[in-house]
């Protein structure tokens, strides 16, 4: 993969540098915030080699690559410099978003830049509790204790690194709000705990805590920071900003901070931590089914960022229920894909995908492309990952199992929570029972034919069969099977080769032809079922009652015109029959826009182990054999 090409094709699909407030990644997408997402070209990016899916969540705009995000990020980053934030401002962006959305937003802004970092460090630590549960290393050994250092030195600085990342999103200063988090940590401010109660400041009493790995106490901080830091540019002399501005906000909030602001926010932690353990103990049963049924859908709408800053509180005082529940959807969306890989056998590029997404998801614990990639686009699943989510979730809920160590949810991170042989219990029901129930009910959702059309051979009749097509004598034996797919338009057909578009091109969407029209009329080529109409109305995708998927993809950046001309005449449901009509447009006016009508009928990836083979006619009308496909 050329990760510089890639990088480059998603800033200009993205609507180019000039659209671009700022950017960040986690471990599996790229987080943008754009000044405006309508000039993002969704559709050609989901499209783009390499991108799994686009998703909008949290006032951000989010390009899901996968395991080479980092790569892709870096070449970005070259010779450009978006701030590192994501920032989404209403004033400068004019985008309308809810209190909910932006705390989300924050959240996840402010923690983002900082999980590669926490989740190596809880990696360490779980490789430390192995070495010393087999007896290799002792914990009181020098090595030990330095490797310690490694792995709790981001938990326990948590407030300074906060601190900066949280500037960074608020538009303050980084490194003065850092230095906010880090004064709560300074050796002088925390001896003063030796005193007790018997702590002031100019008179007024201060409640001294311990504030490492904490994180409301620093989010409350830095939010009032970032408006007096604003407040302060405003009335301070531009010329005496440098130093006069720091100054005060320091001189402010740091006292701020250790009288108010950090007693409050650190109870206010201990309230919600308490309120979800007392849930927890209500019902822990119920609590693990929601978590470890649903988690999977609140990763997609970015729900589960209101969870982290409990999470690395509950840590702190010693585990954490909420992703040890959680985790039971991770190892079902694995039980899924590697479900697929066993019942996809026919299909090798479905296998391929199914089979290293599973690796992926069970060394790294990184499933995004599974619930993307597999999950989101064969919804026949979606009961079966929840199903599966909830009885390990239901589990670990049950026996009280928590996360010691912030990790990413892979087999690797095992020794990290306790007890650990419930937890082992819990993720393998769930990989099994997911992986189970897809194989006994298939992961797709498709027309039952007849036995004998199920069982239809290669038809000998020569007139309807391309004359590059072999004529296949009919036997009972024969294993072969043909379908056709008519022309759904009537003008020149094309390669899929000489399109402007590089999605279609290279043949990375499937095989097909394309079709310049001469009418302004798409009908159906085949029938079956209309599986999806883009709300634009410039792409269609049918499902034959074969189950082959077909994709008519109306005119090239078509999106871009936002419905303009086009007229779908049905839904996403509809049964069709081959010659009806499926959509109105008006080529003369999309030609005025500036857009190509060259239209690609293509049989998709899903497909690609079947042979396709095209028309020989330059003119093909409405109607006409255009592909015929042999299985």
């Amino acid at each position: 993969m050329d990760h510089k090409k890639m990088g480059d094709d998603i800033v200009r699909l993205v609507g180019g540098e000039a659209n671009i407030n700022g950017l960040v990644h986690c471990a599996t997408r790229l987080r943008f915030d754009l000044k405006d997402s309508k000039k993002a070209e969704r559709e050609t990016l989901e499209k783009h080699d390499g991108i799994i899916t686009v998703v909008e969540s949290g006032g951000q705009f989010q390009v899901v690559i996968g395991s080479n995000v980092a790569h892709v990020y870096a070449e970005i980053m070259k010779n450009r410099d978006f701030g590192g934030d994501s920032s989404s401002s209403t004033e400068s962006t004019g985008k309308k978003t809810s209190l909910l959305s932006k705390v989300f937003e924050i959240i996840s802004g402010s923690f983002s830049p900082l999980i590669p970092a926490m989740a190596g460090s809880g990696m360490l630590k779980a490789l430390l509790t192995v070495l010393t549960m087999l007896g290799w290393m002792s914990d009181t050994s020098d090595t030990h204790l330095i490797l310690s250092a490694a792995g709790n030195a981001v938990f326990y600085f948590l407030p300074i690194f906060l601190g900066i990342t949280l500037g960074m999103k608020l538009k303050a200063n980084p490194y003065v709000a850092g230095v906010i988090g880090a004064a709560l940590m300074e050796p002088s401010f925390t001896g003063l705990m030796d005193k007790g109660s018997d702590v002031s400041f100019l008179g007024i009493p201060v409640v001294m805590m311990n504030y490492s790995a904490s994180v409301f106490p620093i989010f409350i901080s830095i939010s009032i920071y970032a408006v007096l830091d604003k407040l302060l540019k405003k009335i301070i002399l531009k010329d005496l900003q440098l130093f006069l501005v720091p100054m005060i906000a320091l001189m402010i909030m740091v006292p701020l901070s250790a009288m108010a602001f950090g007693p409050f926010g650190t109870t206010v932690g201990d309230w919600i931590s308490s309120g979800v353990t007392w849930l927890i103990g209500v019902s822990g049963i119920l609590s693990g089914v929601v978590l470890g049924g649903f988690m999977t859908f609140m990763v997609v709408f970015g729900l589960h960022w209101g969870f982290t800053p409990i999470t690395i509180q509950n840590i702190g005082v010693g585990g954490d229920p909420i992703e040890a529940m959680a985790a039971a959807a991770v190892f079902a969306q694995i039980g899924v894909a590697f479900g697929i890989f066993l019942k996809a056998k026919k299909n090798k590029t479905l296998r391929t995908l199914a089979g290293s997404t599973s690796l992926t998801g069970l060394l790294a614990g990184v499933t995004e492309p599974i619930v993307y990639g597999l999950i989101l686009r064969y919804k026949r699943v979606i009961p079966i990952v929840v199903i599966a989510g909830a009885i390990g979730g239901a589990i670990n809920g049950h026996f009280g199992v928590k996360m010691t160590a912030y990790v990413f949810h892979n087999i690797f991170a095992i020794p990290v929570y306790t007890p650990t042989v419930v937890y082992v219990i819990a993720i393998a029901c769930s990989f099994a029972v997911a992986a189970v129930l897809t194989v006994m009910f298939g992961y797709e959702s498709k027309t039952k034919d007849t036995d004998s059309e199920k069982n239809e051979s290669v038809s000998t009749s020569a007139e309807s069969t391309p004359a590059e097509l072999p004529v296949v004598t009919e036997t009972k034996t024969t294993e072969i099977k043909k379908e056709q797919i008519y022309s759904p338009l009537t003008g020149k057909a094309v390669a899929l080769s000489t399109i402007n578009d590089p999605a279609f091109s290279t043949g990375a969407m499937g095989k097909g032809l394309a079709i310049v029209p001469e009418i302004g009329e798409v009908v159906a080529p085949v029938d079956g079922v209309v599986t999806s109409l883009f709300p634009t109305g410039h792409a269609i995708g049918l499902t034959t009652n074969a189950g082959t998927e077909i994709l008519i993809h109306i005119g090239i950046n078509t999106v871009a015109l936002k419905g303009k001309h086009f007229s779908p005449v049905v839904q996403e449901g509809d049964i069709v029959r081959q010659g009806d009509l499926l959509i109105q447009f008006d080529i003369d006016k999309i030609k005025e826009a500036g857009y190509e009508t060259v239209t690609p009928v293509i049989v998709t990836l899903t497909q690609q182990e079947v042979d396709v083979f095209e028309t020989t006619q330059e003119q093909v009308q409405k109607n006409d054999v255009l592909l015929t496909l042999v299985v």
